[in-house]
């Protein structure tokens, strides 16, 4: 009793360890790395398009087909961060995507850019399940759901970075030098390496099951098992929502921009620097809610404001309301419906499976989310009818579907993380 009193006068940010600071560092670092790498793709789609000379579906499909990878990345690197530990995946992940994104640049046709963007979607997949896994394990169960959420509202920024360095860069550079940048990542690896260590509850939990000999050699198969499934097909109904609902608002966003309205770069920019802004801080705003009022509803509720806002941006051709609309779905579609993720995902698991039932769950929903842009793309050219209403009818859909699967998922807000033996 003295010591949960004690832990509560303790502010926050001074309970976790240097070593889970640092830990929380690498995850950071790296879910934000990665979203440069990958967000920067959806701002060179039409003059890539261009100068190959080829349908801009099909470059949609490159996108699509990253986003597939990605499952096959984020299987094995969870199977890896299971078994090895949670470091090594994550180093090798970031190496991985920054070094394809770097030699895409230097694509001489649309094939060679294909099959390196694909093979980026290996290296992106792979980093989220050892990143989060190690980020949320070790931090502090009190402000965990606040920490989740900066972590997870990062990708805001990594996309503001890519925004940034297209608003800056792309008229001078091109998109290959907007390509060549995503070699910087690669610099985390070094921090990562010395400063970084594994969770308790991991070594521990290896430990046991050394020692017990009841070594889970195919955690990914685990998963299947009676006691985990239920909660695994919730999990992945829950993802499966939220990836058609985020690429449905943001992957042709600049693509409608570019070609309905005809904006130029710096107006195309603007709302996405400022919409992803504001997802890094309602994702950080609405992860100090979760820890007050539960996982469930601190997505649900902005997922509710959102099914309001969606139509009023997407249904004008006033610049400005499209803008003010883009930006506010930022505070709730953009951060507040998914700034849990990493908490939410990872308190339903046990140890011995976590990385695994985090990777399979978040990204079965990436095979679906990746369909999006060339069907709506197909919808938008094909049938004349523009980005805008295949874009709303796919985030109403993806928005109500968030919600029924959040309505009978479970609650984990007060779930601590132990070494136990579950399905071992």
């Amino acid at each position: 009793m003295a010591t949960a009193e004690t832990a509560t006068n303790v502010p926050w940010w001074k309970e976790p360890t240097k070593d889970q600071w640092y830990a929380y560092l690498a995850a950071w670092l790296g879910w934000t790395l990665d979203a440069f790498d990958f967000t920067v793709f959806l701002l060179i789609m039409v003059p890539i398009s261009k100068e190959f000379k080829v349908p801009l579906v099909d470059v949609t499909f490159v996108f699509t087909l990253t986003l597939w990878m990605r499952l096959v990345g984020a299987c094995a690197s969870g199977w890896l961060a299971d078994r090895m530990g949670r470091k090594k995946p994550l180093m090798i992940s970031i190496a991985w995507f920054s070094v394809c994104n770097f030699i895409a640049g230097f694509s001489p046709t649309f094939w060679f850019l294909f099959l390196f963007r694909l093979l980026l979607g290996l290296g992106m997949g792979a980093e989220w399940p050892a990143g989060a896994a190690l980020a949320m394990e070790q931090w502090p169960m009190r402000s965990r759901g606040f920490m989740s959420g900066v972590l997870q509202g990062s990708w805001g920024l990594g996309f503001l970075l890519s925004s940034a360095c297209y608003w800056l860069l792309f008229d001078r550079f091109g998109w290959r030098g907007m390509l060549w940048i995503g070699i910087a990542p690669a610099l985390a690896i070094v921090y990562i390496r010395f400063w970084v260590k594994e969770p308790e509850v991991w070594i521990e939990n290896n430990r046991r099951q050394r020692a017990e000999n009841r070594i889970v050699k195919a955690p990914l198969v685990r998963i299947f098992r009676r006691g985990v499934v239920g909660n695994l097909l919730n999990a992945c109904w829950f993802q499966v929502a939220g990836f058609i609902t985020y690429y449905s608002i943001n992957a042709l966003f600049p693509t409608h921009l570019q070609n309905d309205l005809h904006l130029s770069t710096a107006l195309i920019a603007t709302p996405l620097i400022l919409a992803n802004l504001f997802v890094f801080l309602a994702s950080s705003l609405w992860g100090i809610v979760s820890d007050r009022i539960g996982r469930r509803w601190s997505m649900i509720l902005p997922a509710l404001v959102s099914l309001i806002i969606t139509p009023i941006y997407l249904l004008t051709s006033d610049t400005l309301i499209i803008v003010i609309g883009f930006i506010l779905q930022g505070l709730f579609a953009g951060g507040g419906m998914y700034g849990q993720i990493p908490a939410y995902l990872n308190e339903r698991y046990p140890t011995e499976v976590r990385a695994s039932a985090t990777a399979f769950s978040y990204h079965i929903g990436a095979i679906f989310g990746g369909l999006v842009p060339p069907i709506l793309t197909f919808f938008a050219i094909n049938w004349h009818m523009g980005f805008a209403i295949p874009m709303l009818i796919a985030t109403l859909f993806g928005l109500v579907n968030f919600i029924a699967s959040l309505f009978f998922g479970p609650e984990t807000k007060d779930v601590e993380m132990v070494p136990d033996l579950v399905v071992a």
